[in-house]
Order: structure tokens, then sequence, then C-alpha cells
């Protein structure tokens, strides 16, 4: 079973898009199966066995996501932020602006799968093991 603060204390660690990897397995290791991001507000849901789920705060002011999806401009987010040349709150933004409503992250599979307002997968990547 994990506690909202163990998420937080993991999530501590990440500073940037290079430390994903080692932050999911250290989700992983506390009991985290998968987790739903809406990136409009930084509230996250986490699931666990036995139908555990715990549901952490908006952690920033609410932004718009946009009505039109970019996988592009996504992408182009993603291999910037995964280098480390942009900090969470940017990546964020310009997730919003991509047309990204949420992220799911799966620990099983280890993959983390992006979605639009209309809930139309747009990008599925492979966590790489740490």
């Amino acid at each position: 079973m994990f506690t909202i603060e163990q998420i937080k204390a993991a999530h501590s660690k990440v500073k940037s898009g290079a430390d994903f990897p080692a932050y999911v397995k250290d989700l992983k290791k506390l009991g985290v199966l998968y987790y739903d991001h809406f990136v409009s507000d930084g509230h996250t849901s986490y699931f666990g066995n036995s139908g555990l789920s715990l549901s952490g705060d908006a952690k920033y002011p609410e932004m718009e996501v946009a009505k039109k999806a970019s996988l592009t401009e996504l992408q182009n987010a993603l291999k910037i932020h995964q280098a480390g040349k942009t900090d969470y709150p940017t990546f964020c933004r310009q997730a919003v602006e991509s047309g990204v409503e949420k992220w799911k992250v799966n620990m099983i599979g280890m993959t983390c799968i992006y979605y639009d307002l209309a809930g139309n997968e747009m990008l599925t990547e492979q966590i790489p093991d740490v």
C-alpha cells in the first residue's frame, strides 16, 4: 500500500524529463500499478492492487488544453524535456498547448500514453529501464 506522502517524496527527486524513468521505477516499488496525470491543473490519480486509488491535489492554476491536438508539437516538447532542457512546469505548458489532456503511465507495461481532449491516443512511449 502506498501513500500520497511516499509519492511526493519520490517525485521530489525529479528535476527534468531525464529523471522520469527512475521516478516510475520508484513508484512501481511502492506498489503503484498506473496513474493518470491531468495536465490542465496537475492533479494525478494513482491506482494499485485491491482497488486502491488515491488522488493528489491540483499543482498549479488551471490551463486550457488546446482543442486541436498536434503530435508534432508534443514530440518536440518531449524531445527537449527528456534531454533535460526544460523543467516540469514548462513541459506541462507545452503539453496543453499541443492538445494533451492527460497522460497515463503504466508500470506493468512500462508505457506512457498521451491523450487528447476527445480521449484519443496521441502517442505511446516505452519507458526505458534504469
